[in-house]
């Protein structure tokens, strides 16, 4: 029987080792992070362990030594100095309403502190609630103060896209962190971290001293299950994960891999898996997309329509580290809340011209980005899409048969009641073939293929390329031309030829979409 116990939805670092729940030990990196410097920032997505860190780094400087026997840090650490700790969770405080509302929260996150260390009848605000405590707590212990705040970007990510909002949130803000400046004797360590990378100048104030690790290499894997420490400390997981599933374990580190790996966050990463959907895995004995269970942030889908995002660009983007580090209020791309976020990652890397290459991490990013986005973007619902044609429509694809794909795909679009939403994107692409593009994109990629949208080659630019595990579909798509003259197109420009040397077969498709009705006409196909 397994008695494996999983730590899901547990954050806190005690509960996790007094419980006996798996731990991979990342405390040598801790301990590195809490000597490297005084003032540190750290971004990561959202799931990825970044409150588990937290925790750790309270219990190592509250000096909670018997936590830790047995693990990395013993090697390191012999004094276990004890220090005040004030850890505080921003989570709490976003999805306000007004400015009111949120120093009412501060005030009720340091309330329990201030049951410590007391308070002054004049603190009225959260930046001087938590100046005094600071001063206060150095005062009676004699020991500099460790100060630690989890997700402190909260309050302001659902205001990103509301100017005058963002503004007054960031006025608060800004009190509430100047402090961890003119406080700067009294500190010993400050850890901050959260998605994002905000302003220093605009929301630390004077703060400007932040050592932003997030892209450091000797930092890269702690958060996180790199692919080592999958194998070495979660060999037995992977084998009863494979054993429910009648697979052998090379066969689900494959899937394993292909799910839920491919997060690099320096130029000098491991592969990283994310710990969240990884250990959910394990523990549900079922590979599914759980980083997704609450959907695509909002705050997310707000800016991508706001700055026109191209969805279908996601792969192989090129980035500087500067452009994929810029502070998410001085963004002109949505490339660095996208990498910031966790939609991208990094995957290559030019030493030479210092350029990143970004694209989606892997399968789960990939099918839950296409389901979120695939309603704001054409209208239609990714559970209906599922429920309608989606598995139809893949054996089709499995089978090489791609007459009937299309004819799946004729007969669903045409089914589709016209909802407003839909009606007005029809609209907004009239005979364009855009509209085609982002609709099949979403679909595709939700079905797990690997696709791309107006692909450069020496001939022009291919509408669609999608990569099945046996097969490349090299797409052209008209809507005032037929179907002939778009497989024509194909050929003439030499649209298939980059792929013929894949190993792969290669499937040459034209398709004519009825610029009334708004599904595929007709089609044709060819090979080679």
């Amino acid at each position: 029987m397994n008695r494996r116990k999983y730590p899901i939805g547990i954050q806190t670092f005690s509960e996790i080792i007094r419980g006996e729940y798996i731990y991979v030990d990342k405390t040598d990196i801790v301990w590195q992070l809490g000597h490297y410097a005084k003032f540190v920032f750290l971004s990561r997505p959202r799931r990825f362990g970044k409150s588990l860190l937290t925790s750790t780094l309270e219990s190592y400087f509250r000096g909670e030594r018997e936590l830790f026997e047995g693990l990395k840090i013993m090697q390191l650490e012999s004094e276990w100095e004890q220090y005040p700790v004030l850890h505080l969770d921003l989570s709490r405080a976003k999805g306000l309403d007004s400015t009111d509302e949120l120093r009412k929260v501060l005030r009720l996150l340091l309330k329990p502190i201030t049951n410590l260390y007391g308070a002054d009848a004049d603190e009225n605000t959260p930046g001087s609630m938590i100046a005094g405590l600071i001063r206060r707590a150095y005062e009676q212990t004699g020991k500099q103060v460790v100060i630690i705040i989890d997700e402190y970007d909260a309050p302001l990510l659902d205001v990103l896209h509301n100017k005058q909002m963002l503004d007054d949130t960031r006025r608060v803000m800004q009190e509430f962190y100047q402090p961890l400046k003119s406080c700067e004797r009294f500190i010993r360590f400050c850890f901050l971290t959260g998605i994002t990378r905000l302003s220093q100048l605009n929301i630390f104030s004077t703060l400007n001293n932040m050592t932003n690790v997030s892209l450091l290499p000797q930092f890269a894997a702690i958060c996180g299950i790199t692919d080592e420490e999958l194998h070495e400390q979660l060999s037995e997981d992977i084998h009863l994960l494979a054993e429910s599933y009648g697979y052998t374990d090379a066969q689900m580190s494959q899937l394993l891999r292909a799910r839920y790996d491919g997060y690099h966050f320096s130029h000098q990463s491991p592969d990283i898996y994310n710990p969240y959907s990884l250990l959910s895995a394990f523990a549900n004995k079922n590979v599914a997309n759980y980083w997704f269970e609450t959907g695509t942030p909002t705050f997310l889908i707000r800016m991508m329509q706001q700055f026109h995002f191209d969805i279908t660009k996601m792969d192989g983007i090129e980035a500087t580290d500067y452009s994929i580090n810029r502070p998410t209020e001085a963004m002109t791309t949505m490339i660095p809340l996208l990498y910031q976020t966790g939609y991208l990652t990094i995957k290559d890397y030019d030493r030479e011209g210092n350029i990143y290459m970004l694209s989606i991490p892997n399968q789960e990013v990939r099918i839950g980005y296409s389901d979120g986005l695939l309603p704001v973007y054409t209208g239609l619902e990714g559970e209906d899409v599922q429920a309608g044609f989606a598995l139809k429509f893949w054996r089709a694809l499995k089978k090489g048969d791609i007459d009937l794909a299309m004819r799946e795909m004729q007969a669903y679009l045409a089914s589709i009641p016209y909802v407003e939403g839909f009606k007005q994107k029809l609209n907004e692409v009239a005979t364009k073939e855009g509209f085609y593009e982002y609709t099949l994109y979403l679909i595709f990629s939700m079905l797990n293929a690997y696709v791309r949208t107006q692909v450069k080659c020496a001939g022009g630019r291919i509408d669609m390329v999608v990569w099945m595990p046996d097969t490349i579909y090299v797409f052209e798509m008209k809507t005032t031309e037929s179907a002939t003259k778009a497989l024509e197109q194909i050929n003439s420009k030499g649209y298939a030829i980059p792929y013929q040397m894949d190993g792969r077969r290669v499937v040459k498709v034209g398709v004519k979409f009825n610029a009334e009705t708004r599904v595929p006409e007709e089609w044709v196909k060819s090979e080679g």
